[in-house]
């Protein structure tokens, strides 16, 4: 089964912080059209912290900022939530992989 067109819904306490239409998988990354949500304008510096974190290749910071994510939003899948996720959003554009098990440590 593709992933293309699907609807992937981030979530924060029940609130909408936005949608993610699938455009492209490369595994085991999906990319897609990020639509941003009433709870976004909240978590956009978590994740702008995030990301700058991660092109400098700072790897403990990164870790550090991902877990306020990780511990703040849910990303569900169209069948349903997923147990843990990386995600990065830039403006209108978000790339994330998912597990239905948690990552290894």
């Amino acid at each position: 089964m593709g992933f293309e067109d699907q609807i992937w819904r981030l979530e924060r306490q029940g609130e909408l912080v936005g949608e993610i239409v699938i455009e492209e998988s490369d595994f085991p990354w999906l990319h897609g059209r990020f639509l941003p949500g009433p709870a976004f304008p909240a978590m956009e510096p978590i994740f702008a912290r995030s990301l700058a974190l991660c092109e400098a290749e700072d790897w403990d910071a990164f870790d550090t900022a991902y877990e306020e994510i990780a511990k703040t939003v849910s990303l569900a899948s169209p069948s349903g939530p997923v147990a843990e996720f990386l995600l990065h959003i830039q403006g209108d554009t978000a790339w994330f992989r998912w597990s239905d098990d948690p990552f290894d440590e």
